[in-house]
């Protein structure tokens, strides 16, 4: 192994050994932590220290990175308190946390460090959006996201790596290339000769390093950052290196030749590195040992204070607080402003168009969003409003996309994403569910995040452009769940949506974009979240609904004037107005909880179980539901009415009046 100090003074070479030694030595200690019980699990990372410890140390303090399991170096070389970050291993309240993530699966904005998942591959897109806040703020940054070989075959690699070509982004992304993907050889993984020649397909810059050289690391990723600044484009830097431990310790090693170990043992970062310092006269034994011995008291010091800490204590209201960052937005009041007819679409674009000109650091994002308009011309002439920057047509990486947009919101922004129709977020839901949602809970980010979904049939669209699918997000803590009715709610949620740091989920049915019509305020004006809107009353019976369904029920009231009918619009499925839910249910004694989403698993299922038990005594009938069919919407126009609930609201009235 070959080592260039170029003009590197002697104590900036001990300085870069200091920083390869520390994760070394807290492995070291760790494993026999693990070996005494005293701690439950380890992703061990020796071996490849001198990546995470040559990229940090090539990056400003204040440039985000997105780590990994293996990588301890980032966090020590963004010195991150050992003893905070033993509290965190070992998920005590007092480590960053607060004990409901493991090892590295958590951030710490004070440190400029994005928390993992463990699906891997969503890091990356991340940070594509910080990337994206750097060149919109002209920043002359970069971010950099680790990935290990295995992850280079998740769809997330592939989008992150197109958007940010696309898009000119300053990113580095870091391949830690160890041959293994758990216990699955890179040969098995991939056919490529490199994981760099990846890069090279999407058309930016790509590189293969010595991983196990330390100065090279170095050396290359700060000309890396450079090169990134100065073109405005990204670079992927694969890094040959091997881990001498397993996957986590409990899996072994003897997936691995022997042989491998022979050879990668020859490498080892630090013990090539220590002999490079003696071979210069930089560091004698006698100085090496005595660094060592005070790392080591370092640990052990550090390890005494981590682990004498109380015992962690659950708090249930707690828990339940933190899952939501805090929101102040309320419904304001709206008789002093003059009202105008729009349709309900013409609702949406105008709630749009107030936060862009209220906010100036809202990101549009969208398939086709720009010149186009969308898919239903909800943002068309936005771009000439607000330009190109802010009004981003968007590659078909859904998945990409969101992850881009938390990145902004990161770095300050607020963002959002149309997702073209409800339906297509299948391929972005690990990072509805598993980042926005859970961000925030995990490690206090907040997800200034709106997603638009264009949902809903009745329009003859088929299986992929027709579905109801809201419950899938209603069983997701973290998330906001919006679907409005009516042109003057939705304008007012949507503005809502975006005052909310939190991630919203914004259903809008596209059956009702041009057939409804209603007095909507002009101006600025917020609907709170979480608040059902009483339609009518009635002492009859109970519809409870949303959505398209708010209008089967009108409709069918009107023509049945005999039956008194109390209609209740949720507008928010998450979180419900249970008390709404009440007194409706206490005014008529007989509900029947109407949707368009199919019946199994449907959130009329969820208000049905809470009424039962919260609200037994004021019943005097059971619970109807009236939904969908449990089939996929079929195209012919004919099988689609029959799906529809609205094809059994009467027989489901009349059986609901029976009692």
């Amino acid at each position: 192994m070959i080592f260039d100090r170029k003009k590197k003074s002697n104590d900036e070479l001990i300085a870069i050994y200091k920083e390869l030694l520390l994760p070394r030595m807290i492995e070291e200690k760790m494993l026999i932590l693990l070996r005494q019980g005293r701690i439950s699990k380890w992703f061990s990372g020796i071996g490849q220290e001198a990546v995470a410890v040559g990229a940090t140390l090539a990056l400003d303090a204040d440039e985000y990175i997105m780590p990994m399991h293996r990588n301890l170096g980032v966090f020590t070389g963004r010195k991150m308190p050992l003893d905070k970050l033993f509290m965190q291993w070992q998920g005590s309240k007092e480590g960053y946390s607060k004990g409901r993530e493991r090892s590295f699966h958590f951030g710490s904005n004070a440190h400029h460090i994005c928390g993992m998942i463990s699906h891997l591959g969503p890091q990356l897109a991340i940070a594509d959006g910080i990337a994206l806040a750097h060149q919109l703020r002209k920043e002359n940054k970069v971010s950099l996201a680790f990935s290990g070989d295995g992850a280079t075959s998740e769809g997330d690699f592939h989008e992150a790596l197109n958007v940010a070509a696309v898009w000119h982004l300053p990113v580095i992304f870091v391949i830690e290339n160890n041959g293994y993907g758990l216990s699955t050889p890179s040969s098995e993984q991939f056919i490529c000769k490199q994981i760099a020649d990846k890069g090279i397909g999407y058309g930016m810059k790509a590189i293969t390093i010595d991983g196990n050289n330390i100065l090279e690391v170095l050396d290359e990723i700060k000309k890396a950052k450079a090169y990134c600044i100065q073109d405005q484009k990204p670079i992927l830097v694969e890094c040959m290196t091997f881990r001498m431990r397993g996957h986590e310790e409990a899996s072994g090693v003897k997936y691995v030749p022997k042989e491998l170990f022979d050879i990668w043992g020859k490498k080892d970062p630090l013990m090539n590195y220590e002999n490079f310092l003696k071979k210069e006269k930089v560091l004698s034994d006698k100085e090496i040992q005595t660094i060592r011995e005070e790392i080591k008291t370092h640990i052990e010091q550090s390890i005494e204070r981590g682990f004498n800490v109380e015992p962690i204590v659950a708090n249930t209201a707690e828990e339940i607080h933190d899952v939501y960052a805090p929101s102040s937005t309320i419904t304001t009041a709206t008789e002093h402003l003059p009202k105008k007819e729009l349709k309900l679409i013409q609702a949406i674009t105008e709630g749009m168009e107030e936060s862009m000109k209220r906010y100036d650091n809202l990101i549009l994002m969208g398939q086709d969003i720009a010149e186009y308009g969308g898919a239903f011309k909800v943002t068309e002439g936005f771009v000439e409003k607000f330009g190109k920057e802010r009004v981003r047509n968007t590659p078909l990486c859904e998945s990409a996309i969101i992850g881009s947009a938390l990145g902004l919101s990161i770095k300050g922004f607020k963002s959002m994403m149309e997702m073209q129709f409800a339906d297509f977020a299948t391929v972005g839901f690990n990072q509805i569910i598993n980042n926005l949602a859970k961000i925030y809970y995990r490690w206090g980010q907040q997800a200034d995040v709106v997603v638009r979904m264009p949902t809903g049939g009745g329009v003859g669209a088929g299986p992929f452009h027709s579905q109801s699918n809201e419950a899938w997000f209603t069983h997701t803590p973290g998330l906001k769940v919006v679907y409005p009715s009516t042109p003057e709610d939705a304008k007012g949620l949507l503005i809502a949506a975006f005052e909310d740091p939190n991630p919203v989920l914004f259903f809008e049915h596209k059956a009702l974009y041009r057939s409804v019509s209603g007095l909507v305020p002009e101006g600025y004006y917020t609907i709170e979240i979480g608040k059902a809107k009483h339609v009518q009353a009635g002492e009859d019976i109970s519809i409870i609904t949303y959505g398209a369904g708010v209008h089967w029920a009108v409709e069918y009231a009107k023509a049945h004037p005999d039956y008194s009918i109390d209609i209740l619009d949720l507008r928010t499925l998450l979180p419900l107005d249970y008390d709404a839910i009440r007194d409706s249910v206490m005014r008529t004694g007989k509900v029947l909880l109407l949707h368009e989403d199919c019946l199994t698993g449907g959130i009329g299922g969820e208000i049905a179980a809470w009424i039962s038990e919260h609200c037994f005594t004021s019943l005097d009938a059971p619970i109807i539901r009236c939904a969908s069919l449990d089939t996929p919407v079929p195209f012919a126009i004919e099988l689609e009415k029959n799906f529809m609930a609205k094809s059994r609201l009467d027989e489901c009235v009349e059986r609901l009046m029976s009692f």
